[in-house]
């Protein structure tokens, strides 16, 4: 048994042993990037970056090219043709217009968010004062109105681009209002950011006591300039104008104000106002989708995105004749309230040139509706329909007997 027994010199003979062979692997470890600088090694400890060979980029609006002439960035668009599951990395997460020359650089203890006008107590917050008080983490969409597709859009994220999703975290906003004390003949909000022109819109109270959320976090970790750090309104379901950024206050009123952000949205019924604002539902099919190339005849897992601003997606169908049949499509993942919800389908193709479009329905019985569908309600020529408003029309994809796959609107 003594000869078994552990002694000190042995003991730091085996240690040295251990730390030399941890140092090895630390060797190999960094070996296992080839090439890699010391410097760059430091970068990926820090933060992490992604596999050289993941390529997937946002680009701007084929409409409009950004950083403009003035070093302005309009709209940047998300790559949905190489996303999977539903969550938007924030890095890939979509872009919009900011109101102003550049994005604001904030000091987050520097900054304050205030609720005023017509409550009991008007209230002032910090960061850290916010930061205190029960949060909720939430999944949710946002899409701007602009997000509509054209005959001269080549791929799905030239169409679509224009709607990420992500895990939002926060402060319930009727949580604030009811601490402020929201006075009775009070019916609208209106919020506004920090941006050197102030972007403001007008929110319903009844919305803004429902399920928004004064948000600090996406994705588990702070929000990110481009989207409103250090705080920004998330508005589940509404378009992406009413996700104000860089929220600095929301001031209750008893009417609706025609806002910077309103200019061109305007109702002041708040009921038709709720609709309006209120996107989807909507679908659209990622794989196989415009730019894409399938190598031949055979089984292809189908698969794509449905959403609603009127709550959860309750079921997906896809067509692979153009609209004239449709077969259901299974979800793949769950179905959270104004969140994207993934959708797929099991497809064995015959080589033959077809059209494939997705069409969803959502937790109200609403079905997406195709353009042949608006054509017939409008009561116009097919090639003539002109979508005014949000764009829910499916989208058609044409796959050609090369595997070749374009837009089925050019």
């Amino acid at each position: 048994m003594d000869s078994k027994r552990p002694n000190r010199r042995g003991f730091l003979k085996g240690g040295a042993a251990l730390a030399g062979l941890a140092a090895g692997g630390a060797r190999v470890a960094k070996g296992q990037i080839q090439g890699t600088p010391a410097k760059k090694i430091d970068e990926l400890i820090a933060y992490g970056e992604r596999s050289r060979f993941v390529t997937s980029v946002r680009m701007p609006v084929a409409e409009r090219h950004s950083p403009d002439e003035f070093g302005l960035t309009f709209h940047v668009l998300t790559p949905l043709q190489d996303s999977v599951g539903i969550i938007t990395p924030s890095s890939l997460f979509y872009t919009a217009t900011h109101r102003g020359a550049f994005v604001p650089d904030i000091n987050p203890r520097e900054h304050r968010f205030m609720i005023h006008g017509m409550v009991d107590r008007p209230l002032e917050f910090t960061m850290d004062e916010l930061k205190r008080l029960p949060y909720v983490s939430r999944m949710h969409f946002i899409e701007c109105l602009g997000n509509r597709a054209r005959p001269t859009h080549k791929t799905v994220q030239e169409t679509h681009g224009l709607t990420s999703c992500a895990e939002w975290t926060g402060v319930p906003l009727s949580l604030l209002l009811k601490e402020a004390g929201v006075q009775n003949s009070a019916s609208w909000i209106v919020a506004e950011g920090a941006e050197e022109v102030k972007g403001a819109s007008s929110i319903p109270l009844a919305k803004a006591m429902d399920d928004c959320i004064v948000c600090y976090a996406q994705n588990g970790e702070p929000l990110r300039p481009q989207q409103g750090f250090p705080l920004r309104l998330m508005v589940p379901g509404f378009e992406g104008i009413y996700q104000i950024k860089y929220l600095r206050r929301i001031k209750v009123v008893d009417r609706y104000y025609m806002t910077y952000d309103d200019y061109g949205h305007i109702n002041p019924d708040p009921k038709v106002a709720a609709l309006t604002h209120q996107i989807g539902p909507k679908s659209v099919i990622t794989f196989p989708s415009g730019g894409h190339q399938l190598s031949g005849p055979g089984f292809y897992e189908v698969s794509g995105l449905a959403w609603s601003g009127a709550g959860a997606i309750r079921g997906v169908e896809i067509s692979f004749d153009g609209g004239t049949s449709w077969k259901q499509a299974d979800l793949r993942t769950p179905a959270y309230p104004m969140a994207h919800t993934r959708f797929g389908y099991h497809w064995n193709w015959d080589g033959k040139e077809c059209t494939l479009l997705s069409r969803c329905t959502d937790e109200l019985g609403t079905v997406q509706p195709t353009r042949a569908d608006i054509a017939k309600y409008w009561n116009q020529p097919l090639d003539k329909v002109r979508i005014q408003g949000a764009d829910n029309a499916a989208q058609p994809w044409r796959v050609a007997s090369d595997g070749s796959v374009h837009n089925g609107l050019s």
